[in-house]
């Protein structure tokens, strides 16, 4: 093998694809990155056995073949040649030479036939959106998947997929997180377990455009191609919470607020609230006034907000992350907060429509 690329060209696949190599591995292989060299074009790709991401970019090959160099080694040395003109040859003994100036380097390669098959998606099944709409739906649901291995299933979010509309939701036992979009087609009606990890490297590659993106669905692995760029993902097995019973339907009291003053006071009030053990904050809403009180050793603090209120005067207590986490991801002038009982769940909704929604635990209350 012996090819000639740039090095900024070069530099940026390797930290696109190294994304999907594994650091916690007792298989060498697998912290590897490939390298294969054809018509033109060098091919970088990564994988952990679940997630894989491949890059192509443009290169001056004067002989083909490929090579699995250790991924973070070489990804450190090539960002400090991002400005050079880089010669990649393969010698006899498994050795890689980056050769750029007056210098070179010899890198020990792994045995390319150690490293696993990715998978070729050639399905014809997709769903096909706006970029930013997706990107958007990740983005308003994946804060919420568990990072728990007790249950592997919730470390994705379920993608449920119809003709014309599209629903993500992910959970961990805590907090529930519900979003929906519009597509503009749709092959097949399917449910599918994308794991959080893959679906924020997928984000990163969708721009915030009305452009659209296909994501094809192949038996237990999905598939977005972008820019040269393709990340491949194993499916996770197993049957999803049945989210649509966790949800109330009822409330006893809807809280109308100005989400950035509730998130602005809730950042406030968190700061105080972070020194106690839970995190926690207060909500006590009566009348037209929302009180956000937080108390710790060090002192108390009472937030209060103006609100509207249609039902009954309600005191409850959540996590503040969880709260300002949600609040984060919508862009919403006005919020609903929507009560039960001082035991049940929050749910925030849209002021108007029906584009998310999400569900929050309360605490124990400890004053």
């Amino acid at each position: 093998m012996k090819v000639l690329c740039q090095g900024l060209d070069l530099s940026e696949a390797i930290l696109k694809v190294i994304k999907a190599a594994s650091n916690k591995t007792t298989n060498p292989i697998l912290e590897g990155i490939k390298l294969t060299a054809e018509d033109n074009t060098l091919t970088l790709v990564a994988t952990d056995g679940e997630l894989a991401i491949e890059k192509r970019i443009v290169a001056d090959v004067k002989i083909e073949g490929e090579t699995v160099v250790p991924g973070k080694f070489f990804s450190e040395y090539v960002k400090k040649l991002a400005n050079e003109q880089i010669e990649l040859t393969l010698k006899d003994n498994n050795q890689l030479r980056l050769k750029y100036t007056d210098s070179e380097v010899f890198i020990q390669c792994l045995n390319v036939l150690e490293f696993p098959n990715i998978q070729k998606i050639e399905s014809e099944e997709y769903f096909e959106i706006e970029q930013a709409e997706l990107k958007d739906l990740i983005n308003k649901t994946i804060f919420s998947v568990s990072l728990e291995d007790t249950r592997p299933v919730l470390k994705g979010c379920l993608f449920e997929v119809e003709e014309g509309q599209i629903t993500s939701v992910a959970l961990d036992g805590y907090r529930l997180a519900l979003a929906k979009k519009p597509i503009k087609k749709a092959t097949a009606k399917v449910s599918l377990i994308i794991p959080g990890r893959s679906l924020s490297e997928m984000s990163k590659l969708l721009e915030d455009s009305n452009e659209t993106t296909k994501v094809y669905m192949q038996k237990n692995y999905v598939m977005l191609e972008q820019n040269n760029t393709k990340v491949i993902t194993r499916l996770l097995d197993g049957d999803f919470i049945n989210y649509k019973q966790i949800i109330p339907t009822e409330f006893e009291s809807t809280v109308t607020v100005n989400r950035l003053q509730l998130e602005d006071a809730l950042d406030r009030a968190s700061i105080l609230a972070r020194v106690s053990s839970d995190n926690s904050v207060k909500f006590n809403v009566q009348d037209n006034t929302l009180s956000l009180k937080a108390k710790s050793e060090i002192g108390e603090v009472d937030e209060n907000l103006t609100i509207s209120l249609e039902g009954n005067d309600i005191s409850i207590s959540f996590d503040a992350r969880f709260f300002k986490e949600s609040l984060r991801v919508v862009e919403d002038e006005f919020i609903n907060l929507c009560f039960t009982t001082s035991i049940n769940p929050c749910v925030i909704k849209p002021n108007e429509g029906e584009e998310y929604l999400f569900l929050i635990l309360p605490l124990k209350q400890l004053y």
